[in-house]
């Protein structure tokens, strides 16, 4: 977590349960409703499916150890309660086990719109859904372990892939798109962007995805889309070290945002 965060990550108790107050419960369940009435066009149709097989509801902050045994046993993934920033080692190894790390903290009321940093609601609402997906897993665990592989040097691009995918990615749908990123599905204000018909959604290249810059704190002005889940599965198979090397020698594209803002 950010040194200067107001925030602070839960501890669970003995039996691996976290403590949330009725003003959480009250947050969640505010978001919750508010974003799945929000998504019912605009997000994917297997993240709907997910939220069901999750049994994720509004009425109570989800618990982390209930899910986790719930992904066990629909695809053999999991999530672990983690601090919000955690090193990128440790990152990409609970990835490698088909494991996510979930922020314990919820976002307080005057945030619920956007917050930069990955909390509880960003965290279940947005990433685990998908987690019920056998081919968004493979890609999830495939990253991991290609990161491990690969090794630190490979890692800023790694997560400039991730970044594109697995946080702000779009998929195919019909004759247009639908979200599927968690950085979208959880953020009011960048579910907005994505799916108000003037953002820029290109085709997922992955070459293109490993030169394209971002920020973290502003809605993307670039998307990139999905054909469909077994697509992202499949670039597993591509030389991802090759790739990156290509991207270095080649250089970034330019900035679609100003550097300075």
């Amino acid at each position: 977590m950010a040194k200067d965060s107001t925030y602070h990550s839960k501890t669970p108790d003995a039996e691996g349960f976290y403590s949330y107050s009725p003003e959480e419960d009250a947050v969640w369940g505010e978001l919750f409703e508010a974003q799945m009435t929000y998504l019912r066009d605009k997000a994917t149709p297997e993240y709907f499916e997910g939220v069901e097989l999750l049994g994720l509801k509004a009425g109570k902050v989800p618990q982390v150890k209930e899910i986790d045994a719930r992904l066990a046993e629909l695809t053999g993934a999991g999530v672990e309660g983690v601090p919000a920033i955690i090193p990128p080692s440790r990152f990409f190894d609970l990835l490698s086990q088909r494991k996510f790390p979930v922020a314990t903290f919820l976002r307080r009321r005057e945030q619920m719109e956007y917050i930069e940093e990955p909390d509880l609601f960003h965290e279940v609402f947005g990433h685990c859904p998908l987690l019920t997906n056998p081919d968004y897993v493979a890609f999830i665990e495939g990253v991991g372990k290609k990161a491990k592989a690969l090794g630190k040097g490979y890692s800023w691009h790694l997560f400039r892939l991730f970044w594109f995918t697995v946080e702000f990615g779009m998929i195919r749908h019909g004759d247009g798109y639908r979200a599927f990123g968690a950085g979208i599905v959880s953020s009011p204000a960048e579910a907005a962007h994505a799916t108000g018909g003037e953002a820029v959604i290109e085709p997922f290249d992955l070459h293109r995805v490993l030169r394209m810059p971002y920020r973290i704190d502003i809605v993307q002005p670039v998307y990139f889309a999905i054909d469909d889940f077994a697509q992202l599965a499949a670039t597993l198979e591509e030389d991802w070290q090759a790739a990156i090397d290509g991207a270095r020698a080649q250089g970034d594209l330019p900035a679609p945002f100003d550097k300075a803002a």
